[in-house]
Order: C-alpha cells, then structure tokens, then sequence
C-alpha cells in the first residue's frame, strides 16, 4: 500500500542520515550499468535514479553503446566492483548489444556484497539454502514479501513463473518463510487447479492474462508480477499495460490483488533501495568500524627455539585476506585510503623510542610489536604497527633480522630482512635519474649553443614549440614573464638554458646526500601532489653564482615523481599473531629522521578508526630519533602522538652506570648477568635523562622494562621505582619476547589509560627562532650540552642558507645514537660540554636543516658482509637473543 512505500522509505532515509552522522560525508552509492538504449529500460532507470535521489543514495548512470562486447562490459562491471564508493550495482536487463552477450556470466560477474539485484549464484544459492541473512534477496520477491509478510506462515502459496528473477527465488522465501509452497508455470497441465487451491497466490510467467478470474480461490492475496503489452487501439499508443493475472474478473474474488501498473513495481524499486542502504551499512561496519580479524596468539615453547625456527614455524594469514580485515580494498590503491576515509577520525598514536643501547640492541622494536599484539590479539582493539624497512646494513649487523624477535616479530622474517619493498631501489633509481641528468647538462653546455640547448628542451611538436609546467615555473624564478617560447629575448633564453653548475657543490655527484634526501622526502610525504612538490623544490646543485638548481630546473622533477609513485604506497605485512602492519621508507634517512613514513602512519590512523592504535617506532633513543620526529615529521605533516613508550633494560642502564663494555660475540661480563643495584641505580641516570627527554614535549611516557631473562627480580622493581620517581606516567615489565602479545598486556593497558589524557603536545621551539638558537634548544635540552660550537664551515653555510630564505626551517642534529654527546664511547649522562657542529646541509625539499656533528660521517647504509657476528640473529645465545 501507499502507506507501506511511505514507511519503508522514511526508515531508509534515517538509515542514510544516521551513516551520514557515522562518516560525515559519507553516501550509500549505487551504480546501474546500461548496454543499448531502450526505451523500457530508459524508464526503469529514471525510476530507480530518482527513488535513490530521494532517499539520499548517490545513484549514477553508465551506458555502454550497443556496439559494445562482452569483454567490455565485464572490464567495466571489475571497475565498479572495485570503486570503494559504489555499494551496490544493477545490471539492466535485457542487455541491447549487436554482439553476444551472456546475461548470467554479467551477473555473476557482479561481486556478490554489490549484487543489490540478488541475481548472482552465490546469492540464489544462500538464498536457497536459508541463508536469508546473508545474501540479497531478488528485489520484486523481496518486495512482495514485503507487502504480506504478517500472513505467510501456515498458508499454502502457489507461485506460477520460475525465473531467477522472481518465480525461482519467490518459492525459497516463502519456503525458508513457513508456507507450503507449490511452484507452476505455463506449461502446468492442471495450473487452474493447482491455482484454485491457493491462499496467496504470485504470478511471474510473462503471459498476459494468463490466469482467470474464476481459478482464482475466494478471498486469495493475488500478487502479479507481469508486465505485458497487448493490443489496444484506444490508447493513444495502440497498447496498453496488463499483468499475468486478467485483474476484471480476479479482483471480484480476491481479498487482496495488486493492479498492473503500479502495483509490485515501487515496491520493487524501494526493495532495490533498501539492499542498497544494507550493503553501505555493511561496508561502513567492515571497513570502518571494528575489525572482524583473525589473529593467531602466540604459543611460546620451553627452551625458546631461535627467532629464524619461530618465524618459519608459523603460518601467515593470505595478505589480501588482511586487507579486507582492516578496511583495504584488495586492488586499492593505498594512497587514496586516505580520500576514501577523509572524514574518519584518526586513532590514538604511540610512539616506541628507548635509551641509548648497547650495541645488541634493546628491543624497542620487539615492544614494538608486543604492543600492537597485546592491544590488537588480546584485547580485541584495532591495532597497526608501523616502521620502516630495515636497511641492508642493520640486516646483517650485530642485532640480526630488526624485525622484532622471539614471539614478536614480523613473519617471515626474511621477507622484511633480505627482500626490499621497493623503496631503496626506487631512491636509488632516482638519484641516478638526477645525477644523470647534471652530468648530460654538463656535457651539452659546452658543446652546444644556446639556441640548439634550447630547442632540445623544448622540442618542435606539431610546427609548435609549448614549455612544459616546471619549465613555467623556472621562468617565474627567474623573473621572466612569459609563457611563449617565441617570446624570449636571447638574453632571458641563455639564462633559461645555462645552469651554469657548480661541479664542486656539495650535492653535485654525492649519491648518499642524494638518496638521504630522496628517502627523507618519501618519508615526509602525505600524498602524491605533496610528494611532487617536494621533489621539485629539492636542491640537488648550485650555480657557480652560489644560485641553488632544483630538479625542477633540470627538467626531471615530473619523472621523479613518476619513479616513486609506487613506492609511495607503504608495504602491509603482520607480526606472528597476525597483527598488521606497515613497512614503509628505509633507514637510510637515519640522520634525518629515522622513523616509518607519513603515509604509512596517516593511513593506519584512519584504518583503526578513533578508538584503536596505531604503534610506530624511531630507529634510535629518544634523543637520536623521538626529538626528530615530533620536532620535523609531526611538524610536517600535523600528526601528534598521545603517548610516548620509553623502552629501557637493565643491560644498559647497567653499562650507563659504569658497568664494562658489551661486546657482541662475547659473553656479558659477569656484572651483567650478577644482581647489581648500585651499578644499575647509577646508570638510571641516563633514563631519567631520557624521560626528561620525552616529557618536554607534554606528553604522557610510559616506560616499558623489557625483561631478559637473566634479570633480578630486585633490579627490575629498581628500574620501575626510578622511573616513577622520574615523572612518567608510569612503568611496566614486558617479556613479550618469550611471551606474545600476552607478555605486553600490562603496558597495552597503561597505553590505552594514558592515551585518554587531555592532549597537552607542544613543539621544543618556535620555527621563527633564529637558526642558533634553535640548534641550541635542541643541543642543550636534549642532550644536555652547555654550547654549542660552529666550525667556520658550517658557520659560511648557514649564513649561505639564511641568505636563500631558509631560516625558518627545522633543524636536524645528525650525531651518534651511542652517547648523548658526540663521543659515541661516553655513557651514562654528559655534564658541562660543547657540542661541535661541522657541517651544515639543506634539505630544501624535505624541509629542515641537516646539522653534522663532529665525529659523524654521511655513511651510506650498505651491507657489511665481512662482520663475523651475523649469525646471532638465530638467537643461540640466551644473554642477547631478546634484544633485537
């Protein structure tokens, strides 16, 4: 009825609303895909694309000519199944090709979460088998159910017509419903009979008028799916509309007959709707609300096998079937999550930083894991884990795999360990692009003219010579006003063409400078147009003049983007109990930042949702790597952490107290593994350094204690009760090395307390501070120095860059991770000393300043294959197998 339609249409639209109020912006999608012109199916159309108009569903059209083929048509329904934003697609039937074209093979093409139409085999057959809650249901037999469902049960139902459409499907619900259902069609040798017996009775045979008003049972529900044209000279079209049912004669016995027109059509339309609305609710729960994960928790054995026996022992979930998990399309691309989730609220951040280590390492990365673990497998939270790609060096360094260790680490281990994602190879490929490119300018310059130079940059196309966008840009910086490359005056064309490079410039040839920036600018990128712009604007020469040259003046600024685009799209692999996460950038930006990428932490924070976590690690303490991130990445692209965990052992602070030198390969001095109060609360030292450290920034720490199993009891209660005195937040022993997620409950726990502090995030200084005085911030209050001290170098270089506009960059003290000062030997906590800077690089298009500390060199991250204590990455040693 009339009042029906109404209702079911107000609740649809509440439903829209409420999604709305979920997800702001977000809208149920609907796509109804065409082949031909017909004019029925043009009328059906209209009727659907304004239903879901009103309702609030974001309905779209796609007609294919009738000239199109079936491979098309296939090629433009996987288009649609993949698009994020459509929740259900229609296949308008019939399909008005000249060539072939199979119906069945169109719709079962159609994904079955889109198949709002109920026409897939995957659906018929859920709903044949009573599955009614899991799968859509035909949308004219869902409409007639509709309009009688208080009165099926116990009835006897004759369906005539046994289509997909409506006759096959109507008899599974009315079956799977409590009625005794008989199904007939035209070709039923007693169909008047059969007819006769029927309390509800639905006719879908495409045969005008073929059931008569006297097989019709008295007081019968008549429901008539036909839609027939029959001759009638009359009308003003010679025909008019009838259904299957002669409705002058069966109206007079029946209790109930819908007419034809107007009858099961809107209710059929609405139905439509109505799948569509259920299936958008089941994205929005699927991929943006709590995850429906599997996780495998951790089953530690006595003795602990190796990290390689554990890693290999487990099996890993399909990667696309974590995909889905989380909220990921298995085809989409990565980058444009983050348009897709636009509106989503972010989830809580943490960040995993430590002490200066020994040089085993002390696990920041196993906490790590264990954390995203414990909140994801064992308190049932959405949790990513975040870091980046492990550089070749540390892989084969004296810490083994840094990929976690025991039973928190990435699985399989290898793939992370020895098998890049991608990103090394990309930067490299383009810092050969970019040195390639200076080395040819170099060459033609001398040898050609400018005219010739000229013509080779903007090359003859079509009798037209066009500048390209970054070359229109280089005009504008050199104050040229002109967008016609006939216009140039031979002076403003010389100055276009002659770069005239600086072969002794520091960035000229220096592929690790090079890469460092390439892989900061990777780093720091939150979406392909920032990635692009920050690639135009890097500086990769100077003119003889001291001008900078960009790549954007070379010309390749465009083709760097294109070289990283993909390498843009963070790598999602899972830790041993199946927890995601992202693998993103490379260590080989360790002097600037050191941590996962942007993207990789901008796309996690909106796939956990606001009440999950996502975990990410800096590659060093929290003074090398924790001052960088919040002072530059944060900065940069606007995240800020809720929390910062502070990982410490009782090896290094006993090492910071005084304790002799950790050597890998050795056995641990006997003061290691001895219980050693006073050498361990003189070490603590160091930690409340670096718990100062963290809190300047207004954030809440935690500090993780992660337990070898040669610890003291005493020693580890020594530890926590420093770092409560200390200030933090508070302090928890973790054994998630041995133990899973389940040896890091307690600090999920703390996390998730402290992460519901009101956020009091502040920056260390202001980026209009002079230059010094923001290297003294960062020297003094980070590290502890009284001054700092310029060379002559770096004080001609700073003014160099000041004199190009950069002074109110960022900076970044590129020093050893061993000490808090320069001396990579010193531990503990330097007093009274002057931290030497000599040299000072621009990362014009990263955006910070790179200052060198005395004593560091730029290393390139490459493989050390001749280091004899590889090997303990198997873990065969009990004094240092958790400190991965």
């Amino acid at each position: 009825t009339p009042l029906q339609l109404i209702q079911v249409r107000e609740q649809l639209k509440k439903d829209v609303a409420e999604m709305k109020s979920q997800l702001p912006g977000f809208r149920p999608g609907l796509v109804v895909l065409q082949v031909g012109d017909r004019d029925d199916s043009n009328l059906y159309i209209r009727m659907k694309l304004r239903a879901a108009a009103e309702i609030g569903i974001n309905a779209s059209h796609i007609r294919l000519p009738k000239t199109a083929t079936e491979d098309e048509v296939l090629q433009t329904i996987e288009q649609v199944n993949e698009d994020p934003a459509v929740h259900g697609l229609i296949i308008q039937l019939p399909l008005d090709s000249v060539n072939p074209i199979d119906a069945d093979k169109m719709t079962n093409a159609v994904t079955p979460e889109k198949d709002v139409d109920g026409l897939s085999s995957i659906n018929a057959g859920k709903l044949a088998r009573g599955d009614l809650r899991s799968c859509f249901i035909p949308c004219t037999p869902n409409g007639c159910m509709e309009l009688i469902k208080q009165t099926v049960a116990g009835k006897i139902v004759v369906v005539v017509g046994r289509s997909k459409i409506v006759g096959a499907p109507m008899h599974d619900l009315f079956l799977w419903n409590h009625a005794t259902v008989t199904s007939c069609h035209s070709k039923t040798s007693d169909l008047a009979e059969q007819v006769k017996r029927a309390d509800i009775l639905v006719v879908g045979a495409g045969k005008a008028e073929l059931v008569k008003g006297d097989w019709v049972k008295e007081g019968a529900v008549v429901i008539d799916c036909g839609i027939n044209y029959i001759q009638d000279s009359s009308k003003p079209g010679g025909t008019r509309v009838v259904g299957d049912v002669h409705y002058p004669s069966a109206k007079e016995r029946a209790g109930y007959i819908t007419p034809v027109p107007g009858g099961v059509g809107p209710m059929t339309v609405v139905m439509l709707m109505e799948n569509t609305v259920q299936s958008a609710k089941h994205f929005l729960q699927m991929y943006t609300g709590k995850w429906k994960i599997s996780y495998r928790k951790a089953k530690p054995l006595k003795p602990q096998p190796s990290d390689f026996q554990i890693s290999h022992s487990c099996q890993r979930k399909p990667i696309a079937q974590l995909a889905k998990e989380v909220g990921l399309f298995s085809n989409e691309v990565r980058v444009d999550v983050l348009k897709r989730l636009k509106k989503q609220p972010d989830g809580k951040h943490v960040v995993v930083t430590g002490i200066t280590p020994t040089v085993l390492g002390e696990g920041r990365r196993t906490i790590t894991f264990g954390l995203a673990q414990a909140l994801g497998a064992h308190l049932n939270i959405n949790a990513f884990a975040c870091l980046q790609q492990p550089s070749p060096k540390s892989s084969f360094d004296l810490r083994g795999g840094v990929v976690g260790g025991g039973y928190s680490q990435i699985i399989p281990a290898g793939e992370v360990s020895l098998q890049s994602t991608g990103d090394i190879e990309a930067v490299s490929a383009a810092c050969d692009l970019v040195i390639d490119t200076i080395k040819a300018y170099a060459h033609y310059q001398t040898k050609y003219s400018d005219k010739v130079l000229f013509d080779l940059l903007v090359p003859i196309r079509d009798g037209h010579q066009t500048f390209s966008a970054s070359q229109i840009n280089r005009l504008k910086r050199l104050d040229i006003e002109t967008s016609d490359p006939l216009t140039l005056t031979e002076e403003e064309m010389r100055r276009f063409v002659r770069l005239d490079v600086n072969p002794d410039s520091m960035q000229v040839g220096d592929a690790n400078f090079l890469k460092d920036e390439i892989m900061a600018i990777l780093s720091l990128s939150s979406s392909a147009d920032d990635l692009k712009h920050r690639l135009a604007r890097m500086v990769v020469a100077a003119s003889r003049s001291e001008e900078p040259i960009t790549t954007e003046d070379l010309g390749v600024s465009d083709a760097l983007a294109l070289l990283l685009n993909n390498a843009l799209k963070p790598c999602l692999m899972q830790t041993l109990e199946g927890t995601p996460v992202f693998v993103h950038s490379s260590s080989c930006a360790d002097f600037t930042l050191g941590s996962a990428s942007v993207m990789a932490s901008k796309i996690a924070l909106k796939l956990v949702g606001p009440q999950g976590f996502v975990v990410t690690e800096t590659a060093h303490g929290a003074d090398a790597s924790l001052e960088k991130f919040l002072n530059i990445k944060c900065r940069s692209s606007g995240l800020q952490p809720n929390v910062v965990v502070l990982v410490a052992t009782v090896r290094a602070l006993k090492m910071h107290g005084g304790a002799p030198r950790v050597t890998a390969g050795f056995p641990l001095p006997k003061e290691y593994s001895e219980e050693n109060l006073k050498l361990l609360e003189k070490g603590c030292a160091h930690l409340k350094r670096q718990v100062e450290n963290a809190r300047e920034y207004g954030l809440p720490v935690v500090v993780a204690v992660n337990a070898f199993s040669y610890d003291r009891k005493a020693e580890l209660d020594l530890v926590c009760s420093q770092a409560r005195q200390a200030g933090v937040f508070d302090a928890v022993l973790c054994t998630n090395w041995s133990d899973g997620g389940a040896g890091a409950l307690d600090l999920a726990k703390t996390v998730q307390r402290a992460a519901e502090l009101p956020s009091q995030f502040h920056y260390l200084y202001d980026l209009q501070l002079p230059v010094e005085q923001k290297i003294e911030k960062v020297a003094q209050q980070t590290y502890g120095a009284k001054d700092v001290k310029l060379s002559p170098k770096a004080k001609e270089k700073l003014a160099l860059y000041m004199k190009q506009g950069l002074a109110n960059y960022p900076v970044s003290l590129a020093k050893t991770h061993l000490s808090l000062n320069n001396d990579p030997k010193f531990k503990g906590e330097p007093t009274d000393f002057t931290l030497p800077i000599s040299d000072v690089q621009a990362y014009v298009g990263a955006g910070f300043l790179s200052l060198l500390v005395d004593r560091v060199s730029f290393i390139p991250s490459l493989p050390v294959f001749n280091n004899p204590m590889w090997p303990c990455f198997h873990g065969n040693n009990d004094l240092y197998s958790n400190s991965k």
